[in-house]
């Protein structure tokens, strides 16, 4: 595969040819949730991942945590496969990878107070005795912008921005390599995502953390992310720096996808979605029934990604010229 971008340094995440199915009810077809994306997460980046609903971001997500198994690919982490560990050498790995998760109330534990909460990791791992962690928690509650007393209240006594920086607080107990974030500021009101995203992107650039940012928010995948990566029905369509993707996408779905925000390039009409006859006729690119470029090999074939222009990496047998605005 090539890519628009080389890195000498080695990739805190090396994801190939992914995949992963879900047993279809009733002895149906299985659903293909991701379908051999080959992506990397390099060492202090923020790597924003975007696609509709249903395009397969939190399937990777959870793949990369270990809350699901892939079925065929690879997810290097240094010199170890997190797709062939079994469950219980999970446990070392859970201190370098750790997960934020989109409903801030319902990941904490009701009757656990935010100070257990955060504690919890590090007395799971012997990190640390119950005075250390008492110290440890007040500094990681100040790293996220909560005072020391906040240690003491139960998670309904938080509102929705401080349930969330608790989150964070205790995704960071473990000082981990990786931090997977999955729509971690869709919750929350408009004013407290700004807050929580100047938050993560501080801590991104003061620990020197990799982040994986998950989100259906452009603007906000804008705002945080390095590269941005585009799925779409389990497959990656583009790849590359933010801006310069943002600015003159180069696949057909991405140009699509950023053109139903009146933010980029003032909107486009809406594009009928796809049915299941058609998806189902779509052997190769899944964007075929709805792409305005396509030819007749993007009915069976799906192209790699491969390099087009210094930044960005694009599956596409057509794609758009890097002036073209339509």
């Amino acid at each position: 595969m090539a890519v628009a971008e080389t890195h000498r340094v080695q990739p805190v995440i090396r994801m190939e040819g992914l995949r992963k199915d879900f047993p279809a009810r009733g002895g149906g077809t299985d659903l293909v949730a991701v379908h051999g994306v080959n992506l990397d997460i390099h060492p202090s980046e923020t790597l924003g991942l975007v696609g509709e609903s249903g395009s397969g971001k939190t399937t990777i997500a959870r793949m990369l945590v270990g809350l699901e198994t892939p079925t065929a690919g690879s997810i290097r982490f240094g010199e170890l496969d997190l797709a062939k560990l079994a469950h219980r050498e999970w446990r070392d790995i859970r201190r370098q990878v750790q997960m934020v998760f989109q409903d801030p109330e319902s990941s904490l534990n009701p009757r656990m107070t935010i100070g257990d909460a955060i504690a919890r990791p590090l007395r799971i791992h012997g990190l640390a005795k119950r005075a250390e962690s008492r110290e440890r928690v007040t500094e990681l509650l100040a790293m996220v912008g909560l005072r020391p007393e906040h240690a003491t209240r139960f998670p309904h006594e938080l509102s929705g921005g401080q349930q969330q920086r608790a989150g964070i607080a205790r995704a960071l107990a473990l000082e981990p390599k990786l931090a997977v974030l999955d729509e971690p500021t869709s919750a929350l009101d408009v004013s407290v995502q700004a807050q929580i995203l100047l938050l993560l992107r501080r801590l991104q650039r003061d620990l020197d953390l990799s982040l994986f940012f998950i989100s259906h928010n452009l603007s906000v995948v804008q705002f945080l992310s390095h590269r941005t990566a585009v799925m779409y029905r389990g497959r990656l369509m583009e790849l590359g720096a933010t801006r310069t993707l943002m600015r003159r996408p180069r696949h057909p779905y991405t140009r699509h996808l950023l053109g139903s925000v009146p933010h980029f390039y003032g909107g486009l009409p809406a594009v009928p979605p796809v049915t299941a006859a058609e998806a189902a006729e779509a052997a190769g690119c899944p964007f075929y029934p709805r792409c305005p470029r396509r030819l007749a090999q993007c009915r069976a074939e799906f192209p790699e990604l491969a390099a087009i222009g210094r930044e960005q990496s694009v599956a596409c047998f057509n794609p758009l010229k890097e002036d073209s605005q339509s």
